[in-house]
């Protein structure tokens, strides 16, 4: 049979997972199917469950289960445990294993993709949930001069920055504390975009060449890039290349087989 995969969340609809990890089997040979399936917000742990029994292998996780998943695995990898979060699962007869491969995503995508260097910078990551949780280690793996979480809920980006610590300058604050200061790599790590919303930041956060990037991605500018481009940043990237480098890593830990991105994300950046 067939090995079968999804990717779960909700809102799923507007996934490009199936068409990526669809690339990804033809160009290497690999005999899979992948769906996407809406899981009810209060019934994630029920969704994995029934595609286990209908034969599935493995399956990516999105907004909003990321950190729910981690609670389902029966083991972790070093970089789940890390995060505190898990985007990817692997099934197998012992139970489920969480990954993380959202980080390294971020990370390759911002190094290969766009050519921007983390060491030395000034870094905003907004968001303290599962997205956020993900990207933290990695992106401070690369010794940026301070990386700053900001969230609507203070307490939750200072407990967030608190429990990275030990792995660099990391400092956590509301919005409104950011006045003031100066960023050179902005990353928004929240789900205001699939809404519409603009996050609250106060003028100026932008350095001079200032790079923002949206974790969400969609036709033309999200809300947050949109935003960004009025404040006068020129510089701007969405998420659809850090969705394909993590799914290329996902692939990886599912079939020990690497994909090459570039010819995926030049097809999916055609109109």
């Amino acid at each position: 049979m067939t090995d079968r995969y999804c990717v779960f969340g909700n809102p799923i609809g507007h996934s490009k997972s199936p068409a990526i990890h669809t690339r990804f089997a033809q160009q290497t040979g690999e005999e899979i199917v992948y769906e996407a399936r809406l899981a009810p917000i209060d019934g994630f742990a029920a969704a994995v469950r029934d595609f286990i029994a209908l034969g599935g292998r493995g399956a990516n996780v999105t907004v909003p289960f990321k950190e729910e998943a981690f609670r389902l695995c029966d083991r972790h990898t070093p970089r789940a445990l890390q995060a505190g979060a898990v985007n990817t699962l692997i099934f197998a007869g012992d139970g489920i294993t969480g990954d993380n491969t959202d980080g390294a995503g971020l990370v390759q995508d911002l190094n290969t993709n766009l050519g921007t260097v983390i060491a030395g910078r000034r870094v905003l990551l907004l968001g303290a949930g599962g997205a956020a949780r993900g990207a933290l280690g990695p992106l401070l793996a690369e010794k940026p001069a301070l990386l700053v979480v900001a969230n609507r809920t203070a307490a939750k980006a200072e407990a967030l920055a608190e429990h990275f610590a030990a792995d660099g300058p990391v400092d956590g604050c509301g919005f409104t504390a950011l006045a003031g200061r100066h960023f050179d790599l902005v990353i928004n790590a929240t789900s205001a975009s699939l809404g519409g919303e603009v996050l609250p930041l106060p003028a100026g956060c932008y350095a001079p060449g200032a790079l923002a990037y949206d974790m969400m991605y969609g036709k033309g500018d999200t809300a947050f890039l949109a935003a960004a481009r009025a404040a006068g940043v020129t510089r701007l990237a969405d998420g659809l290349g850090m969705l394909v480098e993590q799914a290329a890593e996902a692939f990886f830990v599912w079939r020990g087989v690497r994909p090459v991105t570039q010819p995926v994300l030049e097809a999916l950046r055609q109109p």
